[in-house]
């Protein structure tokens, strides 16, 4: 994936309009708009260092997917953190009962 949908995603993952977010960066709305369209190019790096940091995001992550942590800290996309959201939501109980619903998926997957 590349900037625009990493973009999107990470939008979308922390709940945010796009105005909400050309705020926080200090932009224009219709710029951020024009970041998600079908054949935007990727910005500056200056106005991508605004982008990101008011995601809370590395412009690498936006760029690339990955996280610049240590190299071997494993990043997770936007929908398996919105799991583990949920998860962190859960009773201990409840948590257990999905951990094993993952585990017999894992270990029978479907192709």
């Amino acid at each position: 994936m590349g900037f625009k949908e990493n973009l999107r995603d990470e939008i979308s993952y922390q709940g945010l309009l796009i105005k909400e977010l050309a705020a926080k960066a200090g932009l224009n709305a219709g710029s951020i708009s024009n970041y998600l369209k079908e054949n935007s190019s990727i910005p500056s790096a200056d106005i991508a260092v605004k982008i990101a940091d008011a995601l809370n995001v590395s412009v690498e992550y936006l760029v690339t997917g990955k996280k610049s942590t240590a190299k071997n800290e494993k990043t997770y996309s936007p929908d398996v953190r919105k799991m583990a959201d949920k998860l962190e939501l859960m009773t201990m109980r409840d948590r257990t009962i999905a951990g094993a619903l993952i585990d017999s998926i894992c270990e029978n997957p479907s192709n």
